[in-house]
Parts: C-alpha cells; structure tokens; sequence
C-alpha cells in the first residue's frame, strides 16, 4: 500500500548505516524476505514485479522497522469518539 515503509539498520564495522525502502506510488507494497543468510526488502507491484530491491546479510542486520501506512481515516484528520481508543 502506499506509504509503507521499511526502514534497515545495518552494522558497517565503523558504526551503522540506515536504510530506506517505501512503497513511493498507489498499488505497491513492500516486501521483507528472510532466507539463507540474506535479508530482502522489495518494493513490489500488484502484478507482483519488483521495481526495487535491497539485499543484506542478515548476520549484518542491527534492526528492521516496519511502518505501515497511515489509514485513511488518520490522513483525514478525523478523531476518536469520546470512550474509544485508537487502533494505531
């Protein structure tokens, strides 16, 4: 959906470096594949290509942050009904 975004911490020997992958138009989503020893994050259509991708050895991986998409009724500005608590 977009607005996700995924964002990866990478140990460089000297420090950390982060990196960014979102879902920049309507109808993508980003992917996290874990196999082998290699992390994947894809940004990926709805017909299922991928239009970018990063690849990362997992033993180098500090973190991997997901943050999905705002909901429509958050981006509209709309508030909580007195009594009830947010979902996000």
């Amino acid at each position: 959906m977009k607005g996700d975004r995924v964002e990866i911490v990478i140990d460089i020997g000297t420090g950390v470096q982060t990196f960014e992958i979102d879902a920049s138009k309507s109808g993508r989503h980003v992917e996290v594949t874990t196999s082998r020893g290699v992390v994947e994050v894809a940004e990926v259509t709805r017909t299922g290509k991928t239009v970018r991708s990063g690849r990362f050895m997992s033993d180098r991986v500090v973190a991997l942050v997901e943050h999905p998409a705002e909901t429509a009724r958050r981006r509209r500005g709309q508030r909580v009904a007195r009594g009830q608590s947010a979902l996000l």
